[in-house]
């Protein structure tokens, strides 16, 4: 329940979620940058298109999906994440599921927090000197966020090294990583019914998702007749 307070609940995680894994800077220049640059530069054209496009965002959902998708998708390690949140029963999955959870996953995590992005705020994120190995495989970019009440919080990115550059993975808020998290939950709902069925839950969150804002569309169409 902790679990889902977290990351499911509050505009904390909403915001911070939305920093973390919108990897803004181009592809080409990710390979070059170093890790706290690659986080320092998502973090600045982040804040630059929530600003010029807040209004628009704000009432077109489905313009702020696709904003996010255009995005996130090239710079996101869907499939490393995705293999470590479902651990041991990633080795038991076939092919055919596998991509079917990368893909749900991805989606129910697009539409979940895609509302922080219309709250970010850049004056309210700060970096901490880099301290680990850009020469290893794996690294960690240190931030602090300072919330609506003045107090901080740690929020810490995993970034791997891919030949494009690197990419995001995961995201530590105060000591909690939403990859252990969605780990824990993930393996007792499918030592309780099973990885078929959690996907086909997590599909039914992303349509359920997809279908509001096509309602909301329809109840806005009709009322301008």
């Amino acid at each position: 329940m902790m679990f889902r307070t977290m990351f499911y609940g509050g505009s904390l995680v909403t915001k911070l979620m939305l920093v973390a894994v919108l990897g803004l800077a181009s592809p080409g220049a990710a390979a070059q940058q170093s890790p706290d640059e690659f986080v320092r530069e998502a973090a600045e054209l982040l804040n630059q298109a929530v600003s010029e496009r807040k209004e628009e965002l704000a009432s077109d959902r489905q313009a702020l999906y696709k904003l996010i998708d255009e995005i996130l998708l090239p710079r996101f390690d869907q499939r490393y994440a995705a293999q470590l949140v479902l651990g041991r029963h990633w080795r038991a999955a076939n092919e055919e599921q596998r991509k079917q959870f990368i893909e749900a996953f991805y989606r129910s995590l697009l539409r979940q927090y895609s509302d922080g992005l219309l709250e970010f705020d850049l004056t309210k994120l700060q970096f901490r000197p880099y301290r680990g190995d850009p020469t290893k495989v794996r690294t960690v970019v240190r931030t602090v966020v300072t919330l609506d009440d003045g107090t901080e919080a740690p929020v810490d990115y995993g970034l791997i090294k891919r030949d494009s550059g690197w990419q995001l993975f995961d995201v530590t808020i105060e000591g909690i990583s939403y990859v252990r998290n969605f780990r824990a939950e993930f393996n007792s709902e499918i030592q309780a019914t099973s990885l078929d069925a959690v996907i086909k839950r997590l599909q039914r969150e992303a349509e359920q998702g997809a279908g509001d804002t096509k309602a909301a569309a329809t109840v806005e169409a009709n009322a301008q007749e």
